[in-house]
């Protein structure tokens, strides 16, 4: 579960952008942990095709909340306001 829940912050803080300052090239260990992202959410893509790492995976019936063998939920607060002027493009 941490490999997991490592990989998709990995992704969501772009840090598989992060480059060495002197050489201007990613290292060894981003690429890697990119490639592990990439073959984790191809697993997940299996069980909820289109799954996006930003947003909840829904469910259509409660008792899915036990059955379903992967579920995803982004925590944000109930007054929660996106500001779009910082959003990723």
């Amino acid at each position: 579960m941490d490999l997991i829940l490592g990989s998709i912050c990995f992704r969501l803080n772009n840090k598989h952008k992060i480059k060495d300052g002197t050489t201007n090239r990613r290292g060894k260990r981003t690429i890697v942990k990119e490639k592990l992202y990439k073959y984790i959410n191809s697993k997940i893509r299996e069980l909820h095709p289109g799954f996006n790492i930003g947003e909840s995976t829904g469910i259509s019936q409660i008792e899915e909340r036990w059955t379903l063998p992967y579920s995803h939920w982004s925590f944000k607060p109930s007054n929660y306001v996106r500001d779009t002027s910082k959003a990723k493009k």
